[in-house]
């Protein structure tokens, strides 16, 4: 028995425990979170690069991959160092800002899908009014408002958790810092405030998923109007890209905090939080690269320009010498 007072460090819970499956572990997460970095950082250099793409929904799609880039940035390093050292071991202060920045990209992304959700709806549904509803500054207001929604949210739930009384131990059933593992080491009824804040947060949670249900329900009937097949499908074009990514991510995190404790298991879970933590991020970018024929052609021409200065570059180098 040990109170918070005393902890210095949590131990995460492993992969695995022979060495070969924790080195596949480390080669695997290491090939997910470079997917990760490449494919957001593509999307946001050619969004940041190219005029054409400077719109609501593309400076609302680069936000989503700055935050994707800072979610999975919080999570697998740690575990990967973890599984090529052979440890456990994440320090107290360690944990608490790795509760935090995953709180923060979390809730902050899930705000910032909502957003998309009525960039889309005022797109097709009401197309004459976009550039009123949806002007620059607008969306600077409401991408800032997803960002420091998310912050707050993060410190309200960080600071409350860890001033519990924690006495059942350092160990954590979950590859990184999270509420529902750290609240089952409290020994102090005062977890009851946390309880109160996860209902809060349930609500916001519940409200924002009406309105994205909703906003797609008006979308498809505009859609299923628009008398061109290739209006229709220009439409489902640009929709279908964030609905695939609200499916995946919703999915995954309603299974994974609202599943039936009779099928739960340490592996299940593990399973389970790497698909709504880790997946994710690194599948975002594919989704909209594929479905998205204006940000193929922008890849494609910054590709393009990147070979064509390489060229220039070397005869110019040739000729020099």
């Amino acid at each position: 028995m040990t109170n918070s007072s005393s902890i210095t460090q949590f131990l995460l819970l492993a992969f695995a425990h022979r060495r070969e499956l924790q080195l596949l572990h480390f080669w695997l997460f290491l090939g997910i979170y470079l997917a990760a970095l490449l494919g957001n950082s593509l999307i946001i250099t050619t969004i940041a690069c190219d005029h054409h793409l400077h719109t609501p929904m593309y400076f609302f799609l680069l936000n989503l991959s700055l935050l994707d880039l800072g979610s999975i940035s919080t999570t697998v390093p740690k575990s990967m160092a973890n599984s090529l050292w052979n440890t456990r071991a994440i320090s107290y202060p360690g944990c608490a800002a790795q509760l935090f920045l995953f709180l923060f990209f979390i809730a902050a992304e899930y705000f910032l899908l909502t957003i998309m959700a009525y960039d889309r709806y005022v797109a097709i549904c009401k197309p004459l009014h976009y550039g009123t509803l949806l002007g620059s500054r607008a969306c600077v207001h409401m991408a800032a408002a997803a960002w420091g929604t998310g912050f707050l949210n993060a410190v309200l739930h960080t600071a409350n958790t860890f001033s519990l009384l924690l006495c059942q131990g350092n160990v954590l059933d979950q590859f990184f810092c999270e509420i529902p593992q750290i609240l089952k080491l409290s020994c102090s009824h005062s977890y009851l405030r946390e309880v109160g804040l996860v209902l809060v947060g349930a609500c916001l949670f519940f409200a924002c998923f009406v309105f994205i249900v909703v906003s797609y329900v008006q979308i498809f009937r505009a859609v299923l109007r628009i008398p061109s097949e290739q209006g229709r499908h220009k439409a489902f074009s640009t929709c279908l890209p964030h609905l695939a990514v609200v499916s995946l991510y919703l999915s995954t995190a309603m299974f994974a905090h609202l599943k039936p404790p009779s099928i739960s298991s340490p592996s299940l879970d593990l399973v389970v939080s790497v698909l709504y933590s880790v997946v994710p991020p690194a599948v975002n970018p594919l989704i909209y690269s594929m479905r998205n024929q204006e940000l193929k052609d922008a890849l494609r021409k910054m590709k393009t320009g990147s070979f064509s200065a390489a060229i220039k570059g070397l005869f110019s180098s040739v000729e020099c010498s």
